[in-house]
């Protein structure tokens, strides 16, 4: 004789859990999601279409504010892609460097988002370790070009600033701290009983799904796909190096978690033998025209960002802008899992399975 009503509830665009101006439109049966939509829309810059009336090495700051909270990468992406179009041969000691706080901006990333996934679930102490050790890696990169958050750092050909004296041994002193580091942290989460019960069998994606739905980076490598850019398809020096791809094998929020803890460690570890092989002379930036005009035609490259696979697609008419740019933007196409996900479950693990797709709002809406 009971009877329930369905109810419409909005979660964001204003909510400290959606990591950004995220707006769920959410249909509830009770305790249970019966339905959700995504809208999004809420930050767009417009990024591809301003491109269009910029040089390319105007567009680079613009990269900068897709995915905020990995910027190096973006800045990557963009060079990368002109650079092969141009076939121009970058300086060993500039694409060290890039390495070196590619993977320094790949461990800030995950500190970010395992602080800010555990405030969300309930825990106020992980999140207070995480930006203390973010903050190091923050002051090497203000050490290195002035900024903190927003580099602006790569340039096509190489890297705007070479790594002042010392700064090779400071990131190399910040790798011999955060490993140990690593084994507190998950003594304090690891094993915890609330957050084992939080993440444990919830928000499974299997192998088929992920690959369905185009996810990548850790949404795809919990399912048990070892897919991972800097393997699969190495650039810059990465075929150097050697790391191993962390999975998964329940494809839940749980391994999630184990598996960009993991690579945490795996990008200290590619950090450290960069610095052993750092070139101690060498250029910073190699012979590149004064007005860079990249020949016509077109190319996608595809690179390893904390979320999954960053791309960059360039249609030249061979002038000095590009006639088309593209981003394949890895927290647009993992985004939408989320209303397969959330369906028949309860609205108190909706947090937690927004949260655990790690996506950055600058990078939905680009």
């Amino acid at each position: 004789m009971l009877r329930t009503e369905e109810m419409l509830l909005n979660v964001g665009p204003q909510h400290p859990s959606t990591h950004g101006v995220l707006r769920l439109v959410v249909k509830i049966d009770g305790e249970r999601i019966v339905e959700v939509e995504p809208v999004i829309g809420y930050l767009h810059r417009g990024t591809e279409k301003l491109a269009e009336d910029l040089n390319y090495t105007q567009i680079i700051p613009y990269t900068d504010r897709m995915d905020y909270l990995s910027a190096m990468t973006n800045n990557y992406a963009l060079v990368h892609a002109v650079e092969k179009m141009m076939g121009l041969e970058i300086p060993e000691r500039a694409d060290y460097l890039r390495v070196i706080v590619m993977e320094l901006n790949r461990i800030a990333s995950h500190l970010v988002w395992m602080g800010t996934y555990l405030l969300d679930i309930g825990a106020m102490s992980p999140f207070l370790y995480a930006f203390r050790d973010r903050e190091q890696i923050l002051s090497l990169f203000n050490e290195l070009c002035g900024a903190r958050l927003t580099y602006n750092y790569m340039r096509v050909g190489g890297v705007k600033w070479d790594a002042p004296p010392g700064w090779i041994e400071k990131a190399d002193a910040f790798v011999d701290y955060l490993l140990p580091q690593m084994d507190e942290y998950h003594g304090l989460i690891t094993g915890n009983e609330i957050f084992v019960r939080r993440t444990k069998g919830i928000g499974i994606v299997s192998q088929e799904l992920a690959i369905q739905y185009a996810l990548s980076g850790a949404n795809l490598r919990v399912s048990g796909s070892d897919w991972d850019l800097r393997k699969k398809e190495p650039y810059s020096l990465y075929d150097r190096f050697q790391f191993d791809v962390p999975v998964g094998k329940n494809g839940d929020l749980y391994d999630k978690y184990l598996c960009r803890m993991q690579e945490i460690v795996e990008s200290l570890k590619i950090v450290k033998q960069a610095i052993d092989q750092f070139p101690e002379k060498g250029t910073i930036m190699g012979k590149v025209p004064r007005v860079l005009r990249v020949p016509e035609g077109e190319i996608y490259t595809g690179i390893e960002s904390p979320r999954g696979e960053l791309g960059c697609h360039i249609v030249s008419k061979g002038k000095d802008k590009p006639w088309r740019l593209k981003f394949r933007r890895p927290s647009f196409y993992n985004l939408q899992i989320l209303p397969t996900l959330l369906v028949g479950e309860s609205i108190s693990n909706l947090v937690a399975i927004l949260g655990g797709i790690d996506i950055v709002l600058g990078e939905v809406d680009c």
